[in-house]
């Protein structure tokens, strides 16, 4: 059974339908990226896989031993978000708040986790610094370890490198890569369709209908694979 299906579902904002007849379904291991124009769905997309939305119409199923609580979510950063007055080791433990359950309190093993995740980043030398006080690229690397407290499973990321410089977004394609090697099923938001094509093992091409999901060699030489890549968005 696949990890996330999607069946016939429909999207509304504000009240107005805006995605009809979405179709797809990811399974353990795959690398979807997911694209389109701007005002195109994917952030209500992203808001309904993690429960905050409910669909208009249609039905969205977890399987493969994955609930809706076990996905790690690594979402836009807002300005404030940015600013945020906490240490990296604080902000990487909170990603543990859904394992906590009843208790009050985080936990050896969940302190145990955080601690694990921020050597797996690279970042062990920054756990006590100030979130606000590292660069972008430095921040995109706690809030992803921050994602894998919450999941082994399942990343959905949400325009990670936004506003990053080039050499800070391919390092961290590369980072997102390897974790996708070592099991772990990515969904990513992204408009940068060249990095999508690249790493990713299927394309959902996302606009008012569904216009293409598939694998990542089949959209390449599709009719809207080869429009979008050009450029002619």
């Amino acid at each position: 059974m696949a990890q996330v299906k999607c069946e016939n579902v429909s999207l509304a904002y504000d009240g107005m339908k805006i995605v009809s007849d979405l179709n797809f379904e990811v399974n353990k291991g795959d690398y979807l990226c997911i694209v389109g124009e701007n005002g195109s769905g994917k952030s209500t997309l992203v808001k309904t896989l993690l429960g905050l939305k409910t669909p208009a119409d249609g039905s969205i199923s977890f399987g493969d031993g994955l609930t809706q609580d076990e996905i790690g979510y690594r979402p836009q950063q807002t300005s404030a978000q940015k600013d945020f007055p906490a240490s990296v080791l604080e902000v990487v433990l909170s990603g543990c708040l859904n394992k906590l359950g009843k208790k009050p309190f985080f936990g050896k093993s969940s302190k145990q986790l955080a601690e694990k995740n921020i050597e797996r980043l690279g970042i062990s030398n920054l756990k006590k610094r100030c979130y606000r006080e590292l660069s972008g690229g430095q921040q995109q690397r706690v809030l992803l370890a921050r994602a894998l407290c919450a999941t082994e499973k399942l990343l959905l990321l949400d325009e990670p490198t936004a506003g990053l410089d080039p050499k800070v977004t391919m390092d961290f394609y590369a980072l997102i890569s390897e974790l996708n090697k070592s099991g772990i099923t990515i969904i990513m938001v992204s408009h940068d369709i060249n990095a999508a094509v690249e790493y990713s093992s299927h394309i959902l091409h996302m606009s008012h209908k569904p216009l293409f999901f598939g694998t990542t060699e089949d959209y390449v030489k599709s009719p809207i694979g080869k429009a979008f890549i050009g450029g002619d968005e």
